[in-house]
């Protein structure tokens, strides 16, 4: 579980940034808010969070927790000042359908990144989960299979007894699962430990184990 003095960083997105702040580049954001870190001047660092991230934390909070992990604060400075190439900057178009699109910002101009034109991608969690809801919903139960561990593709599981199952006994819980990780998804955290990666939806958690690369869902709690 990463611990809470990390949210300031993760939160340092460039989402819907105008123009100025574009050709600024976020390598000056990233060194300007490291500089302010490093010298303790937590008023100054909060005020390069982007909206979302102020929501979640108050004035009052960031400076007591910028106070009193010191000594970390100085170590996240210290790399957010020595990237290691300039950062990406992204970002996130959701159509009225909930499928989600990627956009990449390069040499002045908004791009789509490849994860647009694989559907059904699998290279990290979250896509995979996007990838597993798109397939669900266009009833592609041959895709959905890309999704299942070897584990239980090796019982038998093929798409037609998943279709049967699905369909059948199983299809108001899973129409419930499924309702329930496309309503989590935008705002969900998934903790990754090697191989293995979970989600919180709910009260419930979703487990992700990656195999030849890729990640696949191991089971709805």
């Amino acid at each position: 579980m990463r611990r809470r003095f990390l949210l300031p960083i993760a939160c340092l997105t460039l989402l819907g940034c105008h123009s100025s702040s574009l050709q600024q580049g976020p390598s000056e954001t990233l060194r300007a808010y490291a500089r302010a870190l490093d010298e303790g001047r937590a008023d100054d660092a909060y005020k390069l969070l982007s909206s979302e991230a102020k929501r979640n934390i108050s004035p009052d909070a960031f400076r007591r927790m910028v106070k009193e992990n010191s000594a970390e604060m100085k170590d996240i400075a210290h790399a957010l000042s020595r990237p290691a190439s300039d950062p990406v900057v992204t970002a996130t178009v959701t159509s009225p359908k909930g499928d989600s699109l990627l956009l990449l910002y390069e040499e002045g101009r908004w791009k789509l990144d490849g994860s647009s034109i694989d559907l059904y991608g699998q290279l990290t969690p979250r896509q995979a989960i996007e990838g597993f809801l798109r397939a669900f919903e266009r009833n592609r139960y041959d895709v959905m299979l890309r999704f299942v561990p070897d584990s239980q593709l090796e019982k038998g599981l093929d798409a037609q007894r998943l279709k049967q199952s699905w369909e059948g006994a199983w299809k108001e819980e899973m129409q419930r699962i499924t309702g329930a990780l496309k309503a989590a998804l935008p705002t969900a955290q998934f903790e990754e430990l090697g191989d293995r990666a979970t989600m919180a939806y709910g009260s419930s958690t979703l487990q992700l184990v990656r195999e030849h690369g890729v990640w696949k869902i191991e089971d709805f709690d």
